[in-house]
This record gives structure tokens, sequence and C-alpha cells, in this order.
């Protein structure tokens, strides 16, 4: 069943709603935060809909922060019922935010879990 996208500014109150939900423990050296972007960014491996979601970002002057982007949700969610939606908020902020306790851990296993995934994507695509 096909559901009304939803604005930019009730995605960020749902993006609010899921954070709120995390242990406050995780956000440790998280010092630049979650920030919601707009944009669409499709994969630059990928064809078609392989759109990156979220992006763990460390190591810049900007420090360690957590991109969200609305946009790639919406190609691919984004006619979707509101529980579906936040279920998959969930799913992308706890995976970025295990990059990020990894990252200040020196471990690098979903680094490589992720590339194993995209190897496996890229051969289903037949490239």
């Amino acid at each position: 069943m096909e559901h009304e996208i939803i604005s930019f500014d009730d995605f960020g109150q749902l993006l609010d709603e899921v954070t709120d939900m995390l242990p406050c423990e995780i956000f440790v050296d998280l010092n630049g935060g979650i920030n919601l972007l707009p944009d669409t960014l499709p994969h630059p491996e990928g064809t078609g809909n392989l759109f990156i979601l979220g992006q763990y970002n460390y190591g810049g002057r900007l420090g360690r922060y957590i991109n969200i982007y609305y946009g790639s949700f919406m190609q691919l969610y984004g006619k979707s019922s509101l529980q579906f939606l936040r279920k998959q908020i969930d799913r992308v902020l706890r995976h970025e935010f295990l990059h990020h306790l990894e990252s200040l851990a020196g471990e690098k296993d979903l680094e490589i879990t992720d590339a194993i995934e995209l190897d496996k994507y890229k051969n289903r695509k037949g490239y």
C-alpha cells in the first residue's frame, strides 16, 4: 500500500524520535552529532536503486558525525508507512553508530562487511 511522502521536517521529527531511543553512551565523542541532509546520494559504485542512506564521518576538522540523507530515504522508502520508515531509520542509524563505536575502538569489521556486501551486490548486477 502506498502512503504519502513524508516531509523533510516530519522526517526530522521521526529521526529525533528514533535517536532519543538510543542509549546515551553510544554518543560519546560524536561531537558533530547527527545531521539530516536533504540530499539524494546515489552510491558511486551502484546503478539503479543503490543509495547511501547514512554515512559516518570521522578524522576531519569537523570531528565525528553521522549524516542521514532524506532524499535517499525518499527514493527507496518514500511511499512506505511511517512504521516501516521508522524501522529503516533505526536500522541505518544503528549501522552508522556501529561504525562510530568501531572507529573509537580502532576496529574495521563493519567496513569489511560493507565491502563484502557491496561486492555481492555488484556480482548480482553483473559488473
